[in-house]
């Protein structure tokens, strides 16, 4: 799928068969994964998944928005913890957090935002 349809459509994504975006991060230095599921035309809310390599952890930042990770596979590493496959994490607006993969494996979730998506790092 080249282009998101309007909220008005029906579509689906063949997340297996849909190559992902290198999203190059130059704070971490390396490219996340990450695949466009949904993005609100009018809130810019969005929906994606997501891929941290292991090892790699999104140091301390904050966004102007919550966003949530729905752990599929591996251990989600944060700042209050560790989360396995099937569980829920949320992160409100402006909370300084830490998430990524731990030194064992890749960490691959469903993130979803509740508006646009920035990212301010604390150093």
């Amino acid at each position: 799928m080249n282009a998101m349809p309007g909220p008005e459509h029906f579509y689906s994504i063949d997340t297996k068969a849909t190559p992902w975006e290198a999203s190059f991060n130059a704070k971490l230095g390396v490219a996340l994964g990450r695949l466009m599921l949904r993005k609100d035309p009018k809130t810019a809310a969005e929906i994606r998944m997501i891929r941290y390599p292991k090892g790699i952890v999104n140091p301390a930042h904050t966004h102007p928005c919550g966003h949530g990770i729905f752990v599929l596979e591996g251990q989600l590493k944060t700042h209050r913890g560790m989360f396995g496959p099937g569980t829920w994490v949320w992160f409100p607006q402006g909370e300084v957090m830490e998430h990524g993969a731990t030194d064992e494996g890749d960490v691959t979730g469903i993130f979803i935002t509740d508006g646009a998506f920035e990212i301010y790092y604390r150093d």
